[in-house]
């Protein structure tokens, strides 16, 4: 109730400049908040994109290790006094990463073959990372975890898969003691690494991609296309406001004051509009109503 009579005691100008700014607030934050879930999305579609690139690429080292390294190394484990450690495919795919981050632009991309029970205490799994060794054991179904992870480096963006033993002759390693190379035992010992099983998930192969630079670069798009359109939006509102007062309210107004003149009997006065349009047309009312009542008050005045 309040609110419209506050409306019907504001001029006309008034009027349409609140219904103009209240125009222009929800287009701005109508446009920023789509704007900003388009911009969201692409950057984190951007930072999954990277992070499965190097997911596929760790791949391709693990199996070109496995069907072309592996084959070569193997039969010299056994015979080779100190153990052969690019005979592990996880061992080339971590190796060929660390190489990859020697580039002062890729520093703070990760990669970790997270395990519950490694051989190489480096690759052991903290406890987030052990809590997603034990989601992809708990389902079978899950291939793929991906999320925002907090590092001392910054927030990151992860995408891990499981790793399971699928084939017999990996066990030779990680089955029991007496069964490994003594290569091995002499580098890695003969506590870690052991009772695994075949088909069984020991780890997740986690690839961290950093976000933070990512999104903020949206935010500062974001930024820059919402100074835009605001400047874009203002401009519209104050040419909008200056026509309307020009080719409306003013005119409205010289017919309202020529009004005056006339309710109070100055018959002189002319409703003076060279437009045709609908305040032109008002105007031309106007003298007509304004030569009737001429007329009208002369008859009764010669009546007198």
């Amino acid at each position: 109730m309040l609110n419209n009579i506050t409306l019907k005691n504001l001029k006309i100008g008034a009027k349409f400049n609140f219904l103009l700014i209240l125009v222009f607030i929800v287009s701005i934050v109508g446009s920023g908040v789509a704007l900003s879930s388009v911009l969201q999305g692409r950057a984190q579609n951007e930072v999954a994109s990277q992070a499965q690139i190097l997911i596929q690429m760790v791949n391709a080292v693990r199996d070109y290790t496995q069907d072309h390294i592996n084959p070569l190394l193997e039969p010299r484990v056994d015979t080779n006094p100190t153990f052969i450690p690019e005979v592990v495919p996880s061992f080339s795919s971590k190796e060929v990463f660390e190489n990859f981050r020697k580039k002062p632009e890729y520093k703070n991309f990760f990669h970790k073959d997270a395990t519950l029970n490694p051989t190489n205490l480096a690759d052991k799994a903290d406890n987030f990372e052990t809590q997603l060794v034990e989601r992809f054991r708990n389902d079978s179904k899950t291939l793929e975890i991906t999320g925002f992870r907090n590092l001392s480096q910054g927030e990151v963006f992860y995408i891990a898969q499981p790793l399971k033993i699928t084939q017999p002759e990996c066990l030779r390693c990680h089955s029991t003691p007496d069964q490994a190379p003594k290569s091995q035992l002499v580098t890695y010992g003969s506590e870690n690494g052991f009772g695994w099983q075949l088909n069984q998930i020991v780890s997740a192969q986690i690839i961290s991609v950093p976000s933070q630079e990512i999104f903020a670069n949206a935010k500062r798009t974001w930024t820059l296309i919402m100074g835009v359109l605001v400047t874009i939006f203002a401009s519209i509102v104050f040419l909008i406001n200056f026509l309307i007062k020009k080719y409306v309210i003013q005119r409205i107004r010289k017919i309202e004051k020529i009004a005056q003149k006339v309710s109070v009997g100055d018959m002189s006065a002319d409703f003076e509009e060279s437009s045709n349009d609908e305040i032109g047309g008002l105007a031309e009312a106007f003298n007509r109503m304004k030569s009737s009542l001429k007329i009208a008050l002369e008859m009764l005045n010669s009546q007198d």
